[in-house]
């Protein structure tokens, strides 16, 4: 096991040392190999008699992100332009200071400050991928250790299902999880109930922090899959690589057992289809849809027991009767509640990982929601406007771009259609892998997007230099 943190330890020295060669985007080894086993490289560490140190590790990320971004604003030389999304996000960053500053709500002010990282760093982060060089980017390179991650990924999650038996039974993570965020074992596996679904279905996480993680890590994999092998012309030009890739995301997929990651994986394929207008895959999602449906009503029908298997499963779906849907629309009920009584939030550390945490949550299991909350309708609309406005941003963009800025651009849009879905139903910016590799990115994108401008502007002052 202890080669978990060996290599989150190893891949942030590697980090380090490209960005001390003066190659930032090195960053991104972290990104990749660091935190995607972030959890279980801390749960082995202290389960190794490390948990002085652990401290130290959790740090290497946000060190890494501010140091990034700190040599980026000093090697800036001229004033960079902005995009109107850039003004949005700042706005966003600016009013949840405001909340983590002034004495707004309940919390303290050292807890108000971790509520404000987990619902505002990503701001940081995405700087960081705004103001590199996306130009000196070797991104089909970071891709494919994207691909090389889901492939590994996959590997380890069915070595768990052939075992019948978590990773995470064997990390020590109930025992880091309840020293560091006082979250006690449950379920029946003695981690906690997100690796069980009903059905005495187990849900497994391969080596990410749960299977909600492991689901989102399987849809942002997916998203690089699409963008990787998608050729200017839109042709999809697999390689054996590649099939495994997305072989092996699939079978993560499954094997998460999550409900919401799973509808949004197909969501990515059909979008993915529509934006590259390929005809055969619209046509056989909405073939197999079909047959879904017709499949669903024999199960119905044919079985008048709905108590066993898959069948339960489906049913509890369908009517939100399963722990699981009724615990999401309670937390839901409870959150709008909340910001229909108090329009200007609860101030932070009232909802969220940060509330769960201090047994003090309100709301939930919705990042609208628990933004909502916690810092009111406005930093809602705000957070709500920036994540819609880069889904229209990446479908007017796409097809104008090549190469590279085409992989970013796709890669993004491909991303944030299929967080969505799972949004509604968890806070995704918690998870530092998601949230990380999706807002550098999305920085990348809004970077291609405005050297599209720059070059625009130069070829209007050519032609009016030439008149």
């Amino acid at each position: 096991m202890f080669i978990f943190p060996l290599i989150f330890i190893c891949s942030f020295i590697m980090a380090i040392r490209e960005i001390l060669r003066g190659h930032r985007d090195g960053l991104l080894l972290f990104l990749i190999f660091g935190l995607s086993m972030y959890t279980t490289a801390m749960s082995v560490a202290f389960s190794l008699g490390l948990k002085d140190l652990i401290p130290v590790f959790q740090f290497f990320k946000e060190l890494m992100i501010l140091s990034v971004l700190g040599l980026n604003l000093m090697a800036l030389t001229t004033k960079p332009r902005f995009h109107l999304i850039d003004y949005l996000i700042m706005g966003f960053f600016a009013y949840t200071l405001l909340y983590a500053l002034a004495p707004i709500g309940e919390q303290g002010f050292v807890n108000r400050l971790i509520a404000f990282k987990s619902t505002s760093f990503y701001v940081l982060v995405y700087f960081t991928g705004r103001l590199i060089n996306y130009k000196q980017i070797y991104i089909n390179k970071y891709f494919s250790y994207i691909i090389l991650l889901t492939i590994a990924a996959g590997v380890v999650v069915i070595v768990e299902y052939l075992m019948n038996q978590h990773l995470q039974t064997r990390t020590g993570y109930a025992e880091y999880s309840y020293y560091f965020f006082n979250f006690e074992p449950s379920g029946s596996y003695g981690l906690t109930t997100t690796f069980e679904s009903e059905g005495g279905y187990k849900r497994f996480a391969s080596f990410f922090a749960n299977p909600l993680e492991h689901a989102a890590a399987t849809l942002l994999a997916l998203a690089v899959i699409g963008a990787l092998y998608t050729r200017d012309d839109n042709k999809l030009n697999l390689n054996t690589i590649g099939l495994i890739a997305l072989g092996a995301s699939f079978v993560s997929i499954v094997l998460a057992l999550s409900r919401a990651p799973f509808a949004a994986y197909f969501a990515i394929i059909y979008f993915y289809a529509l934006l590259t207008k390929k005809k055969f895959i619209t046509h056989t999602i909405h073939a197999c849809a079909a047959l879904g449906a017709a499949y669903l009503i024999y199960l119905l029908t044919r079985f008048e027991d709905k108590t066993h298997g898959i069948i339960e499963v489906i049913v509890n779906t369908i009517d939100f009767s399963n722990p699981s849907s009724v615990g999401h629309v309670v937390e839901w009920v409870q959150g709008i509640m909340a910001m229909i009584e108090h329009p200007l939030g609860l101030g932070l550390g009232s909802s969220g990982r940060v509330g769960g945490t201090l047994g003090e949550n309100v709301g939930g299991e919705n990042q609208f929601i628990i933004i909502g909350v916690q810092a009111g309708i406005i930093a809602l609309l705000l957070y709500m406007a920036i994540y819609i406005y880069f889904i229209r941003l990446g479908v007017k963009w796409l097809p104008k771009l090549k190469g590279k800025e085409r992989k970013i651009c796709m890669a993004v849009l491909l991303m944030k259609i299929g967080f969505f879905i799972p949004l509604l139903t968890s806070e995704v910016e918690s998870s530092s892998y998601i949230s990380y590799m999706n807002w550098f990115l999305s920085g990348l994108m809004i970077s291609v997007i405005m050297n599209q401008y720059q070059k625009r502007d130069l070829q209007v002052q050519a032609i009016t230099h030439d008149h």
